[in-house]
């Protein structure tokens, strides 16, 4: 999978509109033109299609029209995402590596150089996002908890939630 073509495309996509646009010009909501990515990839608009459409996480997004693509979340470059406060479910999770669980059991979950703290409501995405990182392990949050305490959650359209900061006191466990 890591050799597939369409893989490394995505990822150099990401790279660019989550990180490190270069020249590339980019808004503040995160919006790029097609044209100047379609340009910098040297690939058709069939191609970038396909990347967005198959994309496993659903990173990445066109605007109505059509003319414009960002990533959905993970940037660590200043922008404003305009997703709107929701209410998330009891329970969120997040995947980690086990050999990270000691510090995030004293200092919770920071959002380090991104914009949020990521969440899944499944079990199966959390593992699969610990894996990058050595041996998973997904610990349960009491989200609904937190957004009582007035914590603000906001939610994708390839549902991820995401948190601003998730304090050791609020995991309920780790598997």
């Amino acid at each position: 999978m890591a050799n597939d073509p369409l893989v490394k495309l995505s990822k150099r996509l990401s790279k660019i509109l989550r990180h490190e646009p270069g020249d590339i010009p980019i808004d503040r909501q995160g919006w790029v033109a097609v044209k100047d990515i379609l340009g910098r990839f040297k690939i058709d608009r069939m191609l970038l299609d396909r990347i967005v459409a198959e994309n496993n996480k659903k990173r990445f997004e066109y605007d109505e029209g059509g003319s414009k693509i960002r990533a959905r979340q993970g940037h660590s470059i200043d922008i404003e995402h305009g997703y709107e406060p929701a209410v998330p479910p009891n329970h969120l999770y997040h995947g980690t590596a086990q050999h990270l669980l000691g510090v995030l059991y004293k200092e919770g979950l920071k959002r380090m150089r991104r914009h949020h703290v990521h969440l899944s409501e499944d079990l199966e995405t959390a593992v699969k996002v610990g894996q990058r990182h050595g041996k998973p392990v997904v610990i349960t949050i009491a989200a609904k908890a937190m957004y009582d305490d007035g914590i603000k959650f906001y939610h994708t359209d390839n549902n991820v939630w995401l948190v601003d900061y998730v304090p050791p006191d609020r995991f309920i466990g780790s598997n």
